[in-house]
């Protein structure tokens, strides 16, 4: 493999206005409107990007059949300092599974549980 492994992410949610609400409060970030407007079984919102840049993004997704929480996959948002956005996610719904700790030379990690019920990740240098 000749690049980094994450192509593209997708957070399953059962609430997409929930959810949606839910993570830009808490990553201070605009979710965009992604997929085929002639697919009514999907509802995607997609994280900012850019392409020039390392690291993969991915959306929020409503589909038909499929439920949010319960997956074994966890997804790490990169931020200046994680205490910060750890320290939104109550407010915006949310709940903290592990406050910030180190891993060493690696930076520092929070876990936390959406409005939705998936855990996720927050990763930092400081």
């Amino acid at each position: 493999m000749n690049s980094n492994p994450v192509a593209w992410f997708e957070i399953y949610v059962n609430d997409m206005s929930r959810a949606k609400e839910f993570y830009e409060s808490v990553l201070k970030v605009e979710l965009q409107a992604l997929g085929d407007p002639n697919d009514s079984t999907i509802e995607m919102f997609a994280f900012p990007s850019n392409m020039e840049k390392y690291g993969a993004t991915g959306a929020l997704v409503k589909m038909d059949g499929l439920s949010a929480g319960g997956n074994s996959t966890l997804i790490y948002f990169s931020c200046e300092n994680c205490a910060v956005e750890e320290a939104r996610v109550k407010e915006a719904g949310g709940q903290i599974q592990k406050p910030k700790m180190s891993i060493g030379e690696y930076g520092f990690i929070s876990l936390a549980i959406d409005s939705e019920g998936n855990m996720f990740g927050l990763h930092s240098s400081q």
